[in-house]
């Protein structure tokens, strides 16, 4: 794989792979033509991607020709229309692996109608993958030879070290909660209710993963913690953490950036019990989680955490809270209390920084409104759009 972003990637990179002699193996392949509509090619070209995403990743480059493995020259391919045929490679990907695969395209154009094209295919850890173009069901892996199907050890190996990773990840949000319920956080939070923001990427359970720190020490304005206008930083044993100030020595609002990638945010002002009463302010909490998701986002993307992200929302302490709305508007809905002290929401799983915030938390919100009653949050209408003022 190229040690560079994907889009950043130019000429004199492919030049270097050349200059270099960097030979095909584990992490890279090179390919002098793309695949032809046959489905010979088709199903070759969709086992070179899906073996990348069941080992390690890594990048599969068409327009470069190979002897003996190693680049012998950057001749490119001719295409008319850049932008659709690589759409067109891109939907062969999304129907013919299952599940899905997250990867990334890329072109360098290096003379006139002539293109390197460049598949970066991400480490899975939701497969394994296996292709299933017109009835070709196979899976497929890589070792440093290249490509190779897996035979029944190797995918039962494969589909518990799946199993492991679910198992993982739910047993650390668990624990966190549950240490959360218990008041051990951190550093003293306000009393009361607390909402709960959990970023869990896959590739944290990674073994010996680890994060650059160094960025969001020197720059800490870029781990803000939910609903808050001034905060400091420090360095803790688990990585980084971002905390407001508050009275009597307490905060309201921390966020844990982990040495592993994770990000913990946790907010306690929003449903204090220096409330008058247990009203859930259905504008501002959505308001407030929608603008730090985003934030959190683009930080994890800053610093280089490959998607797949689990996102996880809990609001705990809420048991006899109800929703914030002026009810004259929505008499058509039986409104109550909750019921539990532990909204434990169903997670999502993010495979994309393109995707919208509002697209991953609605679904949230709405069951949060469901909680007390409500058919689903007002704040966005049918059509999943913000709409609240």
């Amino acid at each position: 794989m190229i040690n560079k972003p994907i889009d950043k990637i130019d000429l004199n990179d492919l030049e270097q792979l050349k200059i270099n002699a960097v030979s095909e193996g584990k992490t890279i392949e090179y390919k002098q033509q793309l695949p032809t509509n046959s489905d010979g090619d088709r199903k070759e070209f969709l086992a070179d991607i899906s073996s990348f995403a069941n080992a390690s990743g890594g990048d599969l480059i068409f327009g470069i020709a190979e002897e003996n493995g190693s680049p012998k020259s950057i001749d490119g391919v001719e295409i008319e229309n850049i932008d659709e045929e690589i759409r067109k490679y891109e939907n062969i990907i999304r129907d013919g692996v299952e599940p899905r695969i997250i990867f990334a395209t890329h072109s360098v154009n290096i003379s006139d109608k002539k293109f390197i094209i460049i598949f970066r295919i991400n480490k899975s850890w939701i497969g394994p993958h296996r292709v299933i173009y017109k009835g070709h069901d196979k899976f497929y892996s890589r070792n440093s030879s290249g490509k190779y199907a897996l035979d029944t050890n190797e995918l039962k190996i494969a589909f518990n070290l799946s199993q492991t990773l679910t198992e993982q990840i739910n047993k650390f949000k668990i624990e966190r909660i549950a240490q959360i319920i218990a008041n051990n956080f951190p550093l003293p939070l306000y009393d009361g209710g607390k909402i709960v923001l959990h970023l869990i990427p896959l590739e944290s359970f990674s073994p010996n993963y680890s994060i650059d720190l160094n960025p969001i020490v020197s720059n800490p304005a870029k781990l803000k913690p939910i609903y808050c206008s001034g905060w400091s930083h420090r360095i803790n044993l688990e990585g980084v953490l971002s905390y407001s100030g508050g009275r009597n020595d307490k905060s309201h609002s921390y966020v844990q950036l982990y040495r592993n990638g994770i990000i913990e945010a946790v907010e306690g002002l929003i449903l204090s019990t220096e409330r008058e009463k247990k009203i859930i302010p259905s504008l501002t909490y959505e308001l407030e989680l929608l603008k730090s998701l985003a934030e959190f986002l683009n930080l994890a993307k800053e610093i280089g955490i490959n998607m797949p992200i689990v996102i996880f929302l809990t609001l705990a302490g809420v048991k006899d809270w109800e929703m914030g709305v002026d009810r004259s508007k929505f008499w058509f809905d039986e409104y109550y209390k909750i019921d539990k002290d532990i909204l434990q929401l169903p997670e999502t799983i993010i495979e994309s920084y393109d995707t919208e915030p509002r697209n991953i938390l609605r679904p949230m919100f709405d069951l949060i409104w469901n909680a007390c009653g409500y058919k689903r949050s007002y704040n966005f209408d049918e059509a999943g759009n913000w709409v609240a003022k």
